[in-house]
């Protein structure tokens, strides 16, 4: 079992970027929390960040080509304007659960929206950086289920 999870726009700057809103862990942090569930669990998972929107469709797809299970995808701003990231989610087979570490609904209106909900298996959005271990968590249970 091999998964994936993509970060956009200015994710990598958690732990500095507004903290009050996204926390004091980051990326790094993030990384080895979920390897170490990944490999509790037999599983293997890679981190990849980029704030250019045509190097995450790149990974989407390439994600498609390889062995990859699964995409935890947290897109930032992109969630509310990329219909690009989107026609590429739908393109392929790797299912994608939608990770956003606030609570997108509780924010600006213009954050409500995803263009990218539709057409993920889940969203997952307020439970800070638990909300990619939960995604991860699901993303092995359904695997353990299908054997």
């Amino acid at each position: 079992m091999h998964y994936l999870c993509l970060n956009g726009p200015n994710l990598n700057r958690l732990g500095k970027r507004e903290p009050a809103i996204y926390g004091y862990e980051t990326l790094a942090d993030l990384e080895l929390s979920l390897s170490e569930v990944a490999v509790a669990e037999g599983a293997t998972i890679e981190l990849k960040q980029s704030n250019h929107e045509g190097e995450l469709i790149d990974w989407i797809y390439e994600a498609e080509d390889g062995e990859v299970d699964g995409i935890i995808f947290n897109p930032g701003a992109y969630t509310h304007t990329s219909v690009a990231l989107r026609d590429a989610i739908a393109g392929v087979e790797v299912p994608v659960i939608e990770v956003h570490i606030s609570n997108i609904h509780q924010r600006e209106s213009f954050r409500h929206h995803s263009y990218l909900a539709p057409v993920c298996v889940g969203q997952i959005s307020g439970l800070g950086l638990y909300g990619y271990e939960a995604a991860l968590r699901t993303f092995l249970s359904k695997q353990k289920g299908q054997k």
